[in-house]
């Protein structure tokens, strides 16, 4: 147990640790993901600015390792075991080796070899990356992951005809992910059909301005999981049975006809992994510590969470001090420190993370709530940091970007009037919760009005533009209220968000 308050005392691990580059993963239980590793299937148009997906354009089709490419292995792990193999990285080369595949391991099942150069994890490519980083992008995937990778004997040839700046990893094009959607019921149910294909290949009909259509699920999506439990297996009446279990909510794991298609010529199975969320209902938290004179002012805490597993949670928050200040709660579950993820690990060395990064600490947490769901759906919170701490989400949309402009001589505040021909906009929430704008205002007149317009984002889809002015929120007038007013109507406004509008004079 160990008080961090004014932490001291000798420290328990050298000061010049060593990160091991070695990744110790963990034997799964793959029942729903042993059929995932999938061939790839070479498309001459995808492979133009690829070298490995163009080699057969430059040499002889008999050559011995044209026909060899890269592979897709979904890895899972159960708690408090690894995935199955080593990782080293060989000395004065960027290359990351798989080594030690672990017989009858997750890694062994899903056809990882000894001598594989990982290329990507997750989708984000490695090749040229440190490997400490890439160890910590493994940890950080939680209980599965997705590797990209290439035979030793290929990536061998490839390098020496290409050189070491020359990517040889296929991705999904930006943007084109899986979602994770979640669904509140209302009147019109989860506002979703299933149509039934083929067994564990279902597609779902949406209900125009329905739940689903609300929390980001793309017309005719193909269903992968409920409650992170895959569908790939289920016939219809138990597909009808799992969503009827759900109650009043449930998260899809969903994937668009587009999403489908570049998955398929890419051979890259739909993972979990890939996933980005939507309007999710819980997301990890990330707060920025000081020390003070009377220190952190919380305890931090091993004991068994869901399941019975230990986990690091943190105690005895103490008022007013830095880590009240920060928005840490009694209860809260530690993540990572530094960005590093702390899964598995035991107190004394989470207790030293802490303490290495001195009076100013970063640290990832998740309430009960929030670590109850990321267990349903078998996913690490830390997948989900990055669109939850995005400059377009939600809450940075309506307060940090909400700026008042006393004066408005420039061009981007330059509104003496409102003129007619006001329209209406709905917007439903992006990746992260985010509508993909940012706010400003006049306090001389009667001006809400757009000041950015995040591109790709929904504000951006929905041709919303710079300039224009807001009205009305959810049929609400925003004239004559005030700053505090303004940000409280648009925190509190239940998607979609309707906005009436104009487009300003030029």
């Amino acid at each position: 147990m160990g008080r961090l308050a004014g932490l001291s005392g000798p420290c328990p691990y050298p000061e010049d640790r060593v990160v091991d580059s070695t990744m110790e993963a963990a034997a799964a239980d793959l029942q729903d993901t042993a059929s995932l590793t999938l061939k790839f299937e070479f498309n001459p148009k995808l492979g133009i600015d690829n070298p490995v997906l163009s080699l057969a354009e430059d040499h002889n089709p008999s050559d011995f390792w044209i026909l060899e490419r890269p592979r897709f292995c979904l890895l899972s792990k159960e708690e408090g075991r690894s995935f199955g193999f080593n990782l080293q990285q060989e000395l004065g080369k960027a290359s990351h080796v798989v080594c030690r595949v672990e017989p009858g391991s997750s890694a062994q099942q899903q056809g990882l070899q000894e001598g594989d150069r990982i290329l990507a994890v997750n989708n984000h490519v490695v090749e040229h990356e440190d490997a400490e980083v890439v160890v910590l992008r493994i940890q950080a995937s939680g209980p599965r992951v997705l590797l990209t990778v290439l035979a030793q004997h290929v990536y061998d040839v490839a390098r020496a005809q290409y050189g070491n700046d020359v990517l040889l990893c296929p991705t999904l094009s930006p943007g084109v992910r899986p979602r994770l959607c979640h669904i509140v019921k209302d009147e019109g149910g989860f506002g979703f059909s299933v149509t039934h294909e083929l067994q564990g290949s279902f597609r779902l009909v949406l209900s125009t301005g329905g739940a689903a259509e609300r929390a980001g699920v793309p017309p005719g999506a193909r269903l992968l999981e409920v409650n992170g439990v895959s569908v790939e297996k289920f016939t219809h009446n138990q597909l009808s049975r799992k969503l009827w279990q759900s109650g009043e909510q449930v998260t899809l794991l969903v994937a668009g006809p587009d999403v489908e298609e570049q998955c398929r010529q890419l051979g890259m199975p739909l993972a979990a992994p890939l996933a980005e969320a939507w309007a999710l209902p819980v997301k990890p938290r990330c707060l920025h510590l000081e020390k003070g004179p009377q220190g952190f002012g919380f305890l931090l805490r091993e004991e068994k969470g869901l399941g019975g597993h230990l986990g690091q949670f943190l105690w005895e928050v103490d008022p007013g001090l830095p880590a009240e200040r920060a928005g840490m709660q009694d209860g809260d579950r530690l993540v990572a420190v530094a960005g590093e993820s702390v899964e598995g690990l035991g107190h004394e060395e989470t207790v030293y993370r802490i303490r290495a990064q001195g009076s100013r600490v970063s640290l990832i947490v998740v309430d009960p709530e929030a670590d109850h769901f990321f267990s349903m759906v078998r996913l690490s919170p830390l997948l989900f940091l990055d669109s939850t701490e995005a400059p377009a989400s939600a809450q940075d949309t309506c307060s940090a970007s909400l700026v008042e402009t006393k004066d408005s001589p420039a061009e981007d505040t330059a509104v003496s009037s409102v003129p007619c021909g006001s329209h209406q906009c709905f917007l439903y929430p992006g990746p992260g919760g985010g509508y993909g704008l940012r706010l400003s205002y006049v306090a001389s007149g009667p001006c809400l009005f757009i000041s950015q317009v995040i591109q790709g984002g929904s504000a951006a889809q929905a041709g919303l533009q710079r300039g224009d002015v807001i009205l009305e929120v959810n049929g609400n007038s925003v004239d004559g209220l005030n700053d505090l007013e303004m940000l409280q109507q648009l925190t509190e406004a239940e998607p979609p968000l309707c906005l009436k509008l104009v487009t300003r004079f030029p």
